[in-house]
């Protein structure tokens, strides 16, 4: 995917003298002067020293953090491999230990932690103190379980304190964490947790979304019940005042522990931290392919915790004297994110609900009320806010925030402008792309650099981000492969139950040897303080619907399920600037009883795929497949439209041709599209042609 380089945009942004002198990266190139005798004209010139030295600048970014370890490291990096590379080897530390650190400063215990909001709960502060003393007595109920290092501890709890609590629990202890948020169905949930086998699993009995309490004992008990490894519940009742869990129906016993009960039995507590090794697994997210189940992706203990303070402190800037608010659900890997920006002594702010009840602005009131430094959404709530026309600045006094986070999806210059001009003008904007995958940023920002007006502003310390092209050479200027040329140490330690590596290595490195291949569509910009850049969209057939990334195969299950269908096969259609569109096509075991004729209608407005009135499915069942997906996967997930089609493009193997489906309906050309040799039956494509021509999403 090649496209000409655009104009210089316009500049929306540039930091104050004062907004340099104090920020963490000026705070770093003077620490690395005063220490290692280094000096950079500019960022692109430390950040080139930070990818030809990387074990020079971990190690650096190492002692200037610093981080806390009980024993040493032998050496920074084993081999710069991919995969394969194990760093810090040797030495040994604790997440929660760091994320905890607050605490044991008397000057910090009484300052806020956390501060929270959901739709139940309209205010409340946890200390720094009662942090810790929460999060003791949960590692109490959870040793008197029986719970062991490795063994794995799973969540279906929203975003709320005791949340932060049980993971920094099952962290302090090396256990090993895994999250879904309980606005997910069944399947969803069992199709992740039944691969890692629980022990344990913290629940609520529901939650609140839009106004209306949402009841889910009855989806914990089918969880529970597909789940045979967990023996244990610590419940929470979320949704009601004393709500219980009834097991007695369930096949095994399983204990129940309420959550109060918990905190009252361990009260006494002391904190613990086992000390582990740098790549000891710390907790479990997923990120789906286009086959098979979710991928359980395993990230560590030390390189979570490096490039978590490398991430917030230096690139987003956040230090103690911020609160730091950034809007996401339990099951996104922003939700990590959130929680570890806690080891820069920032307060974090919790929000829980839906963000635009009772209307859009209540993010914009929580964030003005609490004073927070920097707020944190997604371009999909900033296209909302444009749409709904609200005016933030306008209502509250938002003259706290200082940065503005973005990330989940490609942020259009209409977004970056409309944060310019309706949340403050003087405003750090940090867009960043990385995701659940490396459990970090590839791409991100800097409070020294300048605002181009629909860019990210910089690549990250230590990250050998480049553009490709098919044959692997490097691009500027033109959109290729998003790669990244050498290890980090947030990379994946490995899949949860791929033993021989193959699923790892299918997943990233199968394109370009040695080389990370992540799936999104990036161009690179030479300008003049440094190399920014702009994500054009998943280069892969990943759903990924406003940040939160899910498999082909999890919807098919769900699709095929129904007796009138044959086959499906869907196309996500994001595209930078351009409303996300997920189009279902499915394959009628009664072709006869309907039509899969093409209707030939202009683009729709703002670019979107013209939704025909002859779909070819038969409204009622379009109806039912749609609540399905709604009820068994998630509501975030559900097709814009769905079409009948004759049949599925299949490669000679009999694979789904997703994304030659997807770069025809994005605008490709055909010949670079797809290869008619390659396919079981070339015939089948004639229909997206002609379904492309007749419904424009956008031109590449």
């Amino acid at each position: 995917m090649t496209s000409a380089a655009h104009p210089t945009p316009k500049v929306l942004w540039r930091p104050s003298k004062e907004r340099i002198a104090g920020s963490q990266i000026k705070r770093f190139e003077t620490w690395l002067k005063d220490t290692r005798g280094l000096s950079f004209k500019n960022y692109e010139e430390l950040w080139q020293w930070s990818v030809d030295d990387i074990e020079g600048f971990w190690e650096a970014f190492w002692q200037f953090a610093p981080m806390k370890a009980h024993a040493p490291y032998r050496r920074v990096l084993n081999e710069k491999k991919m995969p394969g590379a194990r760093w810090f080897e040797g030495a040994t530390l604790n997440y929660t230990e760091h994320m905890l650190a607050r605490a044991s400063d008397p000057a910090s215990r009484k300052r806020p932690a956390l501060i929270y909001r959901s739709e139940r709960v309209k205010r409340g502060e946890v200390s720094w103190a009662e942090l810790e003393q929460g999060v003791a007595a949960i590692t109490h109920a959870l040793q008197s379980l029986g719970v062991q290092q490795g063994d794995r501890v799973v969540s279906y709890m929203p975003n709320i304190p005791h949340t932060v609590m049980a993971l920094h629990a099952v962290a302090g202890l090396g256990a090993i964490w895994s999250s879904c948020s309980p606005d997910m169905g069944t399947v969803s949930v069992v199709d992740r947790f039944k691969q890692i086998e629980p022990t344990v699993i913290f629940a609520v009995d529901g939650y609140y979304y839009g106004g209306k309490g949402f009841d889910r004992r009855s989806t914990l008990l089918e969880i529970l019940q597909a789940l045979p490894s967990v023996k244990a519940v610590i419940f929470v009742d979320n949704l009601e005042s004393g709500a219980t869990l009834d097991v007695s129906g369930l096949d095994r016993p399983v204990q129940v522990i309420p959550w109060s009960q918990a905190l009252q039995d361990g009260k006494d507590a002391r904190p613990f931290y086992r000390p582990v090794e740098f790549n000891t697994p710390l907790w479990i997210v997923y990120s789906s392919g286009t086959t098979g189940m979710p991928k359980p992706i395993v990230h560590s203990h030390g390189g979570t915790v490096i490039e978590g303070i490398k991430g917030s402190g230096i690139h987003l800037d956040v230090g103690p004297q911020d609160r730091f608010y950034w809007f996401s659900s339990t099951g996104w890997i922003m939700w990590n994110l959130l929680v570890t920006t806690l080891a820069t002594g920032a307060t974090v702010l919790l929000f829980d609900g839906n963000p635009g009840y009772p209307d859009l602005y209540a993010p914009f009131e929580f964030a003005a009320r609490e004073k927070a430094t920097f707020f944190g959404t997604s371009p999909a709530f900033v296209a909302q806010c444009i749409k709904a026309g609200i005016e933030p600045a306008r209502r509250f006094k938002m003259d706290t925030i200082r940065s503005v986070g973005s990330t989940g999806s490609p942020l259009s210059e209409e977004c970056h402008e409309w944060i310019y001009g309706h949340i403050g003008q003087d405003i750090h904007l940090c867009s960043i792309s990385g995701g659940t995958d490396p459990g970090s940023a590839f791409l991100t920002s800097l409070p020294t650099l300048p605002i181009y007006s629909g860019e990210m502003q910089c690549r990250c310390l230590g990250v050998d981000v480049d553009a490709f092209d098919d044959e692997g050479r490097s691009l500027r200027g033109q959109v290729g492969e998003l790669v990244c040329k050498q290890p980090i140490p947030s990379f994946p330690l490995y899949f949860w139950g791929d033993t021989d590596g193959s699923r790892y290595f299918g997943s990233y490195f199968d394109t370009y040897p040695g080389v990370w291949r992540h799936g999104d569509w990036l161009q690179l910009n030479v300008r003049k303080e440094s190399v920014t850049s702009k994500i054009y969209g998943r280069s892969d057939s990943t759903i990924n619907r406003h940040g939160i990334r899910m498999g082909t195969s999890e919807l098919y299950r769900v699709v095929e399920e129904f007796p009138e269908v044959a086959d499906s096969l869907v196309v996500d259609l994001e595209y930078l600037g351009k409303p996300s569109f997920l189009a279902l096509y499915i394959v009628l075991r009664d072709p006869a009883a309907t039509s899969t004729a093409i209707v030939p209608r202009g683009p729709a407005p703002d670019g979107a795929v013209a939704a025909s009135r002859e779909t070819g499915v038969d409204p009622d069942l379009a109806a039912r497949i749609l609540s399905a997906i709604k009820t068994k996967l998630s509501a975030r997930h559900v097709p814009n439209q769905v079409y009948a089609i004759p049949e599925v493009p299949r490669t000679m193997s009999g694979k789904k041709l997703e994304v030659p489906v997807k770069r025809i309906l994005l605008g490709h050309p055909l010949d670079k599209a797809v290869n008619r040799d390659s396919m079981a039956n070339p015939h089948s494509i004639d229909w997206i042609i002609a379904f492309a021509g007749a419904f424009t999403y956008a031109k590449v």
